[in-house]
């Protein structure tokens, strides 16, 4: 019996991956996917491709930089043309020009991979998106609020469903709640009874009767 091969067992995972983020994507029968790679894109990017193929949809991958951009074309070869590559921040972007996607794919080795998966829940549709993420078993305990099923592959993936109740709210968004909602303190001039109120829609105007 031969030795262990860390070579064929790496191929072996990124094949299990690629099939896998395919299916997803293919099955979710999404025709909107982005990508978002901390580097040059590789075997899961080409899996959204596939998929693609399969419902005649559109592939945008977002990377950090020009350098990978370029790379991630070359590195795709005659797949290369069948996905768009853009350089930029993948927050902003999720919000913005690619909102409205129904199936997200991240790499969560990149800067702020948190606020990008945020992002990816508040722009994709509401009726069903799919956002995955990848490399997430080094941060697991620090997305404890991603309601989602962890899968052990490889350096493990969240799968997330997006739809009209999903509610991922960033730091500074319960920071703002917070300096938003406030207390009234009300007291009965006939028992001298203080009631005590927590009103966490300022803009709305309220009246309260003792």
């Amino acid at each position: 019996m031969s030795g262990w091969s860390a070579e064929n067992a790496k191929r072996a995972y990124l094949q299990a991956l690629k099939m896998f983020i395919s299916a997803l994507a293919a099955g979710k029968n999404a025709t909107f996917m982005v990508a978002v790679c901390a580097g040059t894109a590789g075997s899961t990017t080409l899996a959204l491709a596939a998929a693609a193929h399969q419902t005649g949809g559109r592939v945008v991958c977002i990377c950090p930089g020009s350098n990978e951009q370029q790379g991630s074309r070359k590195a795709l070869g005659v797949y290369g043309d069948s996905v768009e590559f853009v350089v930029g921040d993948a927050r902003t972007l999720l919000l913005g020009e690619y909102k409205g996607s129904d199936f997200v794919l991240i790499d969560c080795d990149i800067t702020n991979a948190r606020e990008a998966f945020m992002a990816a829940f508040k722009g994709a549709k509401k009726d069903g998106a799919i956002v995955v993420g990848y490399n997430v078993r080094h941060r697991a305990s620090k997305w404890r609020q991603m309601k989602g099923s962890f899968l052990p592959i490889g350096e493990g993936l969240l799968v997330t469903k997006v739809d009209s109740n999903s509610i991922v709210k960033s730091h500074d968004e319960k920071v703002e709640q917070r300096r938003k909602s406030h207390w009234i303190v009300q007291v009965d001039k006939c028992t001298g009874e203080e009631h005590i109120f927590r009103v966490t829609s300022p803009n709305r105007k309220l009246q309260i009767e003792v």
